[in-house]
């Protein structure tokens, strides 16, 4: 029996059933900030109901779709899509740092750790263009921060990531480096593709429906933390790479924007890209 197909769709409803197991808990919030919140949406929806003139065929259809979303269990990737690049924005807007970005759906941790400089696991043979992406961790005054942890997880060559699609490593395309005293990190590697988030559920017949396109620009996530400062969850996207001026999820920041070199040895390419991080709160 051949091995199954790793597919858009399959990756997104195991990013689903991940988020779906994790215990998701929103802390105390007061009464009056939940009233707060929910009347300011109630109201947004109205004003557009009135703004656009929406009549019962189109509000019966909004009814259908909506419940589609929940039997096809797409409300994370809705929301993910279409809503998180703000909640990011609001919570990192007083970064002096590096800034953030979306985390994405794909992010499982305790990947394999190594010191200072390492290859990520891949296969024998794995496709794409050899990629060397370092740089250095350092505090908002320059100095370099020892210890700092530097996790990269991307897509492979084909758009898929491990342990989201059947048929890949574990841990491939993942990893863990911990710097030494100068701060300094290097990740061997393969440029990553551009993919599409998944269409054949209820947020692809929007995506449809609308006009629009599904595709997300090519990038690596990246978790960066050192002791006595905050975390940044961010993402970086290729120059000129398709799409980075038109993503579906709206994540891309100029400033997050990679501009690689062809490599100083050997094949591929090199970029060096550091790290300022906030101190912690």
């Amino acid at each position: 029996m051949s091995a199954p197909t790793p597919t858009a769709a399959g990756s997104g409803r195991s990013a689903t059933e991940r988020f779906s197991q994790k215990e998701v808990r929103a802390g105390a919030v007061d009464q009056a900030r939940i009233s707060a919140i929910a009347t300011d949406v109630i109201q947004a929806l109205h004003e557009v109901i009135r703004k656009h003139h929406v009549h019962y065929a189109e509000y019966d259809a909004l009814k259908a779709w909506l419940i589609r979303v929940g039997e096809d269990g797409e409300w994370p990737l809705f929301l993910d899509v279409w809503l998180e690049h703000v909640v990011e924005e609001v919570v990192n807007a007083d970064r002096l740092g590096t800034s953030g970005t979306i985390e994405g759906p794909y992010y499982i941790p305790g990947s394999p750790e190594f010191r200072s400089e390492a290859s990520l696991p891949m296969r024998d043979g794995e496709k794409g263009t050899p990629f060397l992406f370092q740089g250095t961790v350092t505090d908002l005054d320059g100095a370099p921060l020892e210890d700092a942890r530097v996790e990269l997880w991307h897509a492979d060559d084909d758009g898929f990531y491990s342990q989201f699609a059947p048929g890949i490593p574990e841990w491939n395309l993942r990893g863990t480096i911990t710097t030494g005293p100068d701060g300094h990190f290097a990740f061997h590697t393969v440029r990553p593709a551009p993919y599409q988030i998944p269409t054949d559920g209820a947020c692809g017949a929007l995506i449809a429906a609308a006009g629009w396109h599904a595709w997300r620009p090519a990038h690596l996530h990246l978790k960066v933390s050192a002791p006595g400062t905050q975390l940044v969850t961010t993402q970086l996207y290729f120059e000129g790479g398709e799409h980075v001026e038109d993503d579906v999820a709206q994540a891309v920041k100029p400033e997050l924007v990679l501009r690689p070199t062809p490599a100083s040895s050997g094949t591929g390419e090199e970029v060096t890209y550091d790290f300022a991080l906030d101190p912690a709160a």
